[in-house]
């Protein structure tokens, strides 16, 4: 039977990709070469590339295929843009493309930089005295900093570096639990691999400090360093986008609805999202559908990105809408607030050859331009999402988009597909009914 004689393997890291997968068609699949074929089809005939892209992770045997798709017509402080993204779900590249197209000729979007602090931790336990800590802090804030001249007089350079450092006393809690919290300025870059070496730094020169410092007591010089990290939650790096107008120059909608009718439907769309956690989490998932497409596209952490977003949205007390929705005076505003770390030098961003591309195209901007563009997305993709929802419903444009997958499914021809598309045109989708029709189809010919 396959899989009877699975055995632990050992230096797996070091085989070439042909013995992985050599080993997988044999230990996996009985022998059978489809599935090694199928992943050797798609390494790249550019082996200096290929190179490039297997060196981003570990034990990589293929490359996974995503759609790269553009959206034109993003006016965003003025500038027009038209933004790479990347994603397989259908329709979101559409619906970024049509609310860009929208507020165009509405004034656009305006953004905000409200912050580009990132953050950093040192945890660490000691036994002493909290009040003697706190009243040797500056002490020990020079100390660090001098000790990490080596590692940020670059960085300094470049405008960026340590901001500042506050002691954090979690004694009440955990006993003798303290954190150091230092706030970086990392300029164009995301600035990860930067944070944890002056941290790392910092845990080296605090254990140094409590040995040779005069002003801790003898039976208190010892201090156990718990670990140094960044944080991904970065609320002082944030981005605000909004897009505004008269309610009165919105237009008209699907099914008759008047402007004003769908000002107050989406005003209290969002504000749903705000009461309701259930659905805020599909509100947000929404944003990130156009935000995690352009953060992959230009080669920055999505991961990241969504713990920062989702944590934010969290940071009242309950899980709530990232995006706002007023009507004042006969003028309707839109506008989301997002903390976003991101980088456009070093890292993927560098290396990446469609990443770079992207950035290229998006006009090589700096990290502040490009949070700006991302929330602008970002935003888009929730005013698309909700009007959809509070007009004619969410699935039937998900579904024309969705109708190209279930035809390349079903194997249709162009012919076909182009029959398949026009009787749809003002139906309801599903893949049975699909695949009826085309079944059909083929019967008449």
């Amino acid at each position: 039977m396959m899989g009877t004689n699975k055995k632990q393997v050992s230096g797996f890291s070091k085989w070439s990709k042909v013995q992985k997968l050599d080993w997988l068609r044999d230990t996996f699949t009985g022998g059978e070469a489809g599935l090694k074929n199928t992943l050797e089809s798609f390494w790249l005939e550019d082996n200096s590339i290929q190179k490039v892209i297997d060196g981003f992770s570990e034990n990589t045997v293929s490359n996974f295929i995503l759609p790269y798709g553009l959206a034109p017509n993003f006016l965003i402080d003025g500038e027009t843009y038209c933004v790479p993204m990347v994603i397989e779900e259908s329709s979101v590249v559409a619906a970024a493309s049509a609310a860009a197209k929208y507020w165009y000729d509405r004034g656009g979007f305006k953004t905000e930089i409200k912050g580009t602090i990132k953050v950093g931790q040192l945890h660490f336990r000691w036994s002493g005295d909290p009040a003697l800590l706190q009243s040797r802090f500056d002490d020990i804030e020079a100390w660090l900093r001098h000790h990490a001249t080596t590692l940020t007089e670059n960085m300094e350079k470049r405008g960026g570096g340590i901001t500042s450092l506050e002691l954090l006393d979690f004694t009440d809690r955990e006993p003798g639990l303290f954190q150091i919290r230092v706030h970086f300025e990392t300029c164009d870059s995301m600035g990860a691999n930067f944070i944890n070496s002056v941290l790392e730094n910092f845990s080296d020169s605090l254990e140094n400090y409590f040995i040779d410092s005069p002003h801790i007591p003898e039976d208190y010089r010892d201090v156990d360093i718990i670990m140094a990290i960044l944080s991904n939650y970065t609320p002082q790096c944030l981005v605000k986008a909004e897009v505004s107008c008269p309610v009165s120059e919105l237009g008209t909608f699907a099914n008759g609805m008047l402007a004003e009718q769908l000002a107050e439907k989406f005003r209290l769309a969002v504000n749903i999202a705000h009461i309701d956690p259930y659905r805020a989490t599909t509100h947000n998932k929404g944003i990130f559908n156009g935000i995690d497409a352009v953060i992959l596209a230009t080669g920055n952490d999505f991961r990241a990105t969504e713990a920062a977003g989702h944590t934010y949205a969290a940071r009242m007390g309950s899980y709530r809408s990232l995006s706002h929705c007023e009507i004042t005076d006969g003028i309707f505003r839109f506008w989301l607030e997002i903390p976003l770390a991101i980088g456009t030098v070093g890292g993927l961003t560098s290396l990446h050859p469609l990443a770079r591309t992207s950035l290229e195209i998006l006009g090589n901007p700096s990290a502040e331009q490009l949070m700006r563009i991302i929330a602008s997305v970002g935003l888009a993709q929730n005013f698309a999402a909700v009007r959809s929802l509070v007009t004619t419903g969410i699935q039937q444009g998900h579904m024309k988009m969705h109708l190209q997958n279930i035809l390349s499914h079903l194997g249709a021809t162009e012919q076909e597909s182009a029959k398949i598309s026009s009787h749809f045109e003002n139906k309801t989708i599903s893949y049975s009914g699909v695949r009826d029709y085309l079944q059909n189809l083929k019967g008449t010919v």
